[in-house]
């Protein structure tokens, strides 16, 4: 595993076993020469960090924004050597207080083909993303030490997370999702009363640049194609999110319905004595979590494991309306804090009172027996998959910023609960050409009518309500008694929206004014 870290290739001996003994808060930052790429989220918190640790630290970032100049003007206050703002700056790293940098701190933004990142790689220069920086610095005299519980995966990984931060609550711990999802990572680390237990979710981004985290359980959920542009192929995207399972302590938990987790877990690096732990949403065999008739059971975590489980929660517990995908979320959560430590009960009071988010298989509205579903947060193929299964006939909305994905298996695995598409996205040409190659006899709608103001006019702007309020008036006119009308992308939302968020909103306030249109509409007698 070793000789696969980029801060382990550094050209510069006297610089790499200085960074190795940077293992905890206490240790001898001060003077440290840094770059820190990024000045969103991840990047401020890692430039205020390594401030207030005492490394000179220079922060760059393309985009010249009146947020981003505010943020600056704190870092400069606060003692940031310079803050580079502008495409300019973007192109080359820059020096520290006139000498080359020692080390990158990065945002998951910045790929490894990104020209800042290739200088790095070119110099010799070890990279670390936010997350090894929380991970060196969590030890600090004085403060309780967090343990970790790390998760990954294609899709399902903010309802895992929210889902295992709640169980540790509900067991009396004083725990927080941290990470790809709600608190910044160091912004937890720093919290001066300290946590019990950090649930961390983890993008692929973020994995990338990690090398030395050793979590006490981890979990990659599932694997699909996606962020193929980010990795450069699916293989690299893959072995990015294996890292999740390098030096893990306790447990390694693997989804036993698909293979390729439990062959990460095989090739993994662990720590000596750590048991792999397989995840089922049905009958699980020994060291496994899964479903005995209606209810979530532990067959991995009691002594008695080879002829009995524990109840751990019922069906009932994860509210009136539970799909498949997030039955498997339950139980991935129920197993990470299993290895910890928490008892049975605290996992059904914890699933009790979790509360799903916005835009993950929301129900919207209900009228003439049609269901409107927001599932505006799946924004891949496989997310699309997971809620096309939860319903037998469809009205699907989709489209939107591919990713350099493919969605051939998607729409020949669910054809048969097509009713017809409406189409969304400024560019939907692939998915199109799926839908014409698996599903011809499906209708597909194009929510917003092809241009056709010749070759050179311009095509009108559409704002994305606009877009949505189209699809939804397209969506009602193909919809019968019984079908469910799902709004599941299968793709990013940036073409026509400002986020993920932005499109399910979109969507829920134009489900309403049609609902509020039929409810003034007369009737006929």
């Amino acid at each position: 595993m070793g000789g696969r870290k980029l801060s382990e290739t550094a050209d510069s001996a006297a610089g790499t076993s200085r960074l190795d003994e940077l293992t905890t808060w206490d240790a001898d930052w001060r003077g440290l020469r840094v770059v820190v790429t990024g000045i969103g989220l991840s990047g401020f918190s890692a430039a205020d960090t390594l401030i207030e640790l005492g490394a000179r630290v220079v922060v760059v970032d393309a985009r010249d924004t009146e947020e981003n100049r505010a943020k600056a003007d704190t870092l400069r206050i606060v003692g940031a050597a310079d803050v580079l703002l502008g495409a300019d700056h973007a192109e080359a790293l820059p020096a520290v207080d006139g000498e080359p940098a020692e080390l990158v701190v990065t945002s998951p933004g910045f790929s490894p083909s990104h020209p800042l990142m290739r200088a790095a790689a070119d110099g010799g220069i070890p990279v670390w993303g936010d997350v090894e920086l929380a991970w060196r610095v969590r030890v600090r005299e004085g403060r309780k030490t967090a343990q970790w519980l790390t998760i990954t995966g294609t899709n399902g990984k903010t309802t895992t997370v929210s889902m295992t931060e709640s169980m540790l609550r509900a067991a009396g711990l004083r725990a927080i999702a941290a990470g790809n999802v709600g608190t910044p990572i160091l912004d937890a680390i720093r919290d001066p009363q300290g946590y019990d237990v950090l649930a961390v979710e983890l993008s692929s981004f973020q994995l990338h640049w990690t090398h030395s985290i050793s979590p006490l359980a981890s979990v990659c959920l599932n694997i699909a194609e996606d962020h193929v542009d980010w990795h450069g192929s699916y293989e690299a995207y893959m072995a990015d999110k294996a890292k999740i399972y390098e030096n893990t302590q306790v447990a390694c938990i693997y989804n036993a319905e698909q293979i390729e987790t439990e062959h990460m877990v095989e090739e993994a690096d662990v720590v000596e004595g750590c048991r792999a732990v397989g995840f089922t949403t049905g009958m699980p065999a020994v060291s496994m979590v899964g479903m005995v008739e209606n209810l979530l059971v532990d067959r991995a975590f009691i002594e008695q494991r080879k002829d009995s489980a524990a109840e751990l929660a019922s069906m009932a517990d994860l509210g009136e309306y539970a799909p498949r995908h997030m039955v498997a979320n339950a139980l991935a959560a129920a197993a990470l804090v299993r290895a910890y430590g928490v008892e049975p009960a605290a996992v059904r009071d914890g699933l009790r009172a979790y509360a799903p988010g916005d835009h993950r298989i929301q129900p919207v509205a209900r009228l003439n027996d049609i269901l409107w579903i927001n599932d505006s947060k799946a924004t891949n193929p496989h997310a699309a998959s997971a809620s096309l299964s939860a319903f037998n006939s469809v009205v699907w909305i989709a489209g939107g910023l591919s990713k350099g994905v493919h969605y051939g298996d998607l729409v020949r695995d669910h054809a048969s609960r097509l009713r017809s598409v409406v189409l969304i996205g400024a560019d939907s040409a692939d998915l199109r050409e799926a839908l014409a190659r698996h599903a011809p006899d499906v209708r597909v709608i194009d929510a917003v009518p092809p241009h056709t103001g010749g070759r050179h006019a311009a095509a009108p702007a559409v704002s994305g309500e606009d877009v949505m309020a189209l699809a939804v008036a397209a969506a009602a006119a193909e919809a019968q008694s019984g079908d469910t009308v799902l709004m599941a992308p299968a793709a990013a939302s940036m073409d026509q929206f400002a986020s993920y968020a932005h499109r399910g909103d979109a969507f829920i306030e134009a489900v309403r004014g049609y609902v509020e249109g039929q409810a003034q509409t007369p009737k006929e007698p």
